[in-house]
């Protein structure tokens, strides 16, 4: 049975920074794409940032470029997102996702095409 479980979230200040985890089990963790998404209250869920299988390749909303960096350790089988700056419009839950491919790059940024999904944690910034 393959879980995802996020960590990391809260309410901080505008300015202040976070760092969210994915600890996964039940995969291959190295053969999944590891995306990061955000949805926000009466929106649709969007994508953040995603990282390729053996970490080579990132790719970022460019709402949080220059702002968040996407990680993983495959050893310990966790992906994190360390998101500095943090924003007011930057409040949502986030989703951490993955998607079994092949591909060496991230290859897609719609959450469809992500397979295995975890609960999602709560980022609130205040202003």
């Amino acid at each position: 049975q393959v879980q995802l479980v996020e960590s990391g979230g809260g309410l901080v200040q505008a300015g202040d920074s976070l760092r969210l985890s994915c600890a996964a089990s039940g995969l291959t963790f190295s053969n999944h794409v590891i995306g990061w998404f955000r949805q926000a209250p009466g929106k649709e869920r969007e994508f953040v940032a995603g990282i390729s299988r053996i970490g080579g390749s990132t790719r970022y909303a460019d709402s949080v470029k220059g702002r968040f960096t996407i990680s993983r350790d495959n050893a310990r089988n966790t992906g994190n997102l360390q998101m500095n700056s943090l924003k007011p419009e930057d409040t949502a839950v986030y989703y951490c996702a993955a998607d079994p491919t092949l591909s060496l790059v991230v290859r897609t940024f719609d959450p469809g095409e992500y397979d295995y999904w975890g609960q999602g944690t709560q980022v609130t910034v205040s202003s």
